[in-house]
This record gives structure tokens, sequence and C-alpha cells, in this order.
């Protein structure tokens, strides 16, 4: 009897795995760029410095601890008024002493186009004064499910005057 049920619980294990199987598809591999539109400072500000306060509005990005929320607009094109793909919402924190390193968590929420209504999770170390920073996805909603990879970061324009920076975000993942 006790080999019975252990090739009934065997086979109903090997159901599950396979409809499983079914319902995600085959793995896909996506590539894109996309530009994160960088509000440093101003009224329409889409960074703000959570800790530790300062009085005079400058973002200090090199202080150990200090803490950023961020919910910047998402480009297709470098041009702040090409078109709206997605947010970048979350939190950037200066987790080096020396201020070389930020942890990133930060949501690529798409919002309009081909992947409207799905997620990117992006999480990790980035060293924040190197020109390309290479942070890891580390999973994704809607048609990103089950998404790992990674994407690499590059300031590729400020403009100080009107506390605005340019970040080409490429992406590559893998996902269902």
């Amino acid at each position: 009897m006790a080999s019975n049920s252990i090739k009934l619980y065997l086979l109903l294990i090997l159901a599950l795995v396979r409809c499983s199987k079914a319902e995600l598809g085959e793995l896909k591999e996506t590539s894109m760029t996309i530009y994160f539109q960088d509000q440093y400072g101003g009224p329409n500000a889409t960074v703000a410095q959570i800790l530790p306060e300062n009085p005079d509005g400058h973002l200090s990005f090199k202080k150990f601890g200090a803490i950023f929320c961020t919910d910047d607009l998402v480009t297709e094109g470098f041009d702040v008024s090409s078109t709206q793909v997605a947010r970048a919402q979350g939190v950037y924190i200066t987790s080096a002493l020396d201020g070389s390193n930020t942890h990133v968590l930060v949501s690529i929420v798409f919002n309009n186009g081909e992947f409207k209504g799905s997620t990117l999770e992006v999480q990790g170390a980035s060293a924040q004064f190197e020109r390309v920073r290479e942070v890891a996805v580390v999973g994704g909603t809607g048609k990103f499910r089950f998404a790992r990879g990674y994407v690499t970061f590059e300031t590729i324009h400020i403009n100080s005057a009107a506390n605005l920076a340019v970040i080409q975000c490429n992406i590559t993942v893998l996902h269902y």
C-alpha cells in the first residue's frame, strides 16, 4: 500500500510541475534601452533626500547612510519630451562608508506601450561614481514574470541649470 501511495504522490507532483510549466510558456530574452529623467532639484523634483535632512536643499550622495526616494519619469528616447514608457520608483541608500556605493531598490513600473502593466525589480550595489554601473534584475510581474537579468546605468547628460540628469538604462532579462 505504501508503494502505491508513493507512486500516486510522485504522479501528482509531476502533474503539478507539468501544468506550471505549461502556463508559463517558453523562456524569452528581452533587451531594451530606456531613459530615466532624473529631476534632482527644483519644484518638480523626482528625487528627494529623506535622511539626513539637508536644510540647504542640496543632495548629499556621498554621505554614508543618506537615503533617497525617487519617482523618475522613464522615456523611450533621450529627450524628456519623448514617449513615456514607465516610472522608476524606489529608494537609494549610500551604503559605503566612503560614499562610493549606493544600494538600489527600484521598481520600473511600465505604464505605456508593449509592457504596460508589467514591472521589473532592480536591486543591488551600484558604484555610483563609475561611468557605467551594473545592477541585478531580481524579479518582475506581468510580461516579465520570473524575470532575472541585469541593467546598466550610465549618466549621459547633466543640465545643472535645470537640475536634470538623463540616465541611460540598458536592460537584458530572461522571463516567461
